[in-house]
């Protein structure tokens, strides 16, 4: 249990101090910071219940990447990811976190019913922020894989 508390713990660190770096070799990394949560113990993954019936949701996104283009710096832009339930069962959202307190995502609280649709809102505040930059949206879900994960970029002009 301790050595489960020292690696989150050692986890969060790394994540907090790297996700807001601006350069190029940093945002290339939030792409596979953690492959699988449940691994190091995240809280959500470890509650996952697995159906009886072997039925999932699954997030069907039009698209997981969007990119603002360039902006202005000290400005707030924002985005909405659509998705579609193409599973067999509701899909529930436990929470959605941004890898930076620039990226606030907002997600359905309700479940979505199989066949329905839902949206995923992003917003990206430039503030303090310079050049190309690349943030990430991690939604713990009660799909198979448990995590969604969704990105955008920006180019802040100077």
């Amino acid at each position: 249990m301790i050595k489960k508390i020292i690696i989150l713990a050692s986890v969060s660190s790394l994540l907090i101090l790297g996700a807001c770096k601006k350069n190029e070799e940093a945002n290339s990394e939030q792409h596979s910071a953690i492959s699988n949560p449940a691994e190091i113990g995240i809280p959500d993954m470890e509650k996952r219940v697995i159906p009886k019936d072997g039925k999932y949701p699954v997030m069907t996104f039009a698209a997981k990447d969007h990119d603002f283009g360039t902006i202005e710096a000290d400005s707030k832009v924002n985005y909405s990811f659509t998705f579609k339930n193409t599973g067999q069962a509701d899909l529930i959202i436990s929470r959605a976190v941004g890898s930076c307190g620039c990226t606030i995502p907002e997600y359905p609280k309700d479940p979505i019913k199989a066949g329905e649709s839902g949206k995923i809102d992003v917003s990206f505040n430039s503030a303090n922020k310079h050049g190309n930059q690349q943030k990430s949206v991690t939604i713990y879900t009660n799909t198979k894989d448990g995590v969604e994960s969704l990105y955008i970029t920006a180019s802040i002009k100077e």
